[in-house]
């Protein structure tokens, strides 16, 4: 899943953001309210994990703006207010559930998979599929013709991505923005490596190519070049 962290604790935001992307999932961190609104009205998300005290503008009311805008992605607030009335006050402001600090990152994860299983019925598989090839994100598993292919957790990402956008011819700077983050030097060679390494595995050995190559462009995965 893509998911936005909002959470202005620099250890609390590290710690979530690393379990979440080592769980398989595309995550994007703001570090403060009014960041955080302006990514949660113009991102495209699967699920919002919005730590309710924040700089620049506080938790609940983001949430009422998403409401207000008619943008309903599921909402896990975070927060250290954890009596009943606090609850009771952040799920009536839109929260699809509270989960109190400190917390178990176990627990995080599974509320995440839960909120995902609830707002998405259809997909309560957690499949993507192409021709055969498939990855089960909820085993953070991948297959070909039925072969069990082992991914490391970048590669499995990048798949994921370029899963979730078959056919979309995807550039260099998409990928970095989107599978690694802003850090990294746009002329960099890390895409290419990771894309060759995910091509011999997935590719390697079938008859049908499905990671392509758009000269000057960037990369698709699809049934024909």
């Amino acid at each position: 899943m893509h998911i936005l962290v909002i959470e202005d604790d620099v250890e609390a935001a590290s710690y979530v953001v690393k379990g979440l992307t080592e769980s398989g999932h595309l995550v994007r961190h703001a570090a403060d309210g009014k960041t955080g609104l302006g990514e949660a009205l113009t991102g495209d998300y699967d699920l919002m994990v919005i730590d309710r005290m924040l700089p620049e503008r506080d938790g609940l009311s983001i949430i009422a703006a998403l409401r207000a805008a008619t943008i309903e992605t599921p909402v896990l607030i975070l927060s250290a207010l954890g009596e009943v009335d606090d609850r009771v006050e952040g799920l009536r402001a839109g929260g699809d559930d509270y989960l109190t600090k400190p917390y178990a990152f176990s627990e995080l994860l599974a509320r995440i998979d839960a909120l995902s299983r609830r707002k998405y019925p259809e997909q309560i598989t957690h499949k993507l599929k192409l021709v055969d090839l498939e990855i089960d994100l909820l085993k953070h598993k991948v297959t070909r013709a039925g072969k069990i292919i082992p991914l490391q957790p970048r590669e499995f990402r990048l798949l994921e991505y370029l899963m979730r956008h078959t056919g979309q011819v995807l550039s260099r700077t998409m990928l970095l923005e989107q599978v690694w983050d802003y850090n990294f030097d746009p002329q960099t060679n890390v895409i290419d490596v990771h894309i060759s390494r995910l091509r011999t595995k997935i590719d390697k050995g079938y008859d049908q190519a499905l990671l392509h190559t758009i000269r000057g462009a960037g990369y698709s995965l699809r049934e024909t070049a």
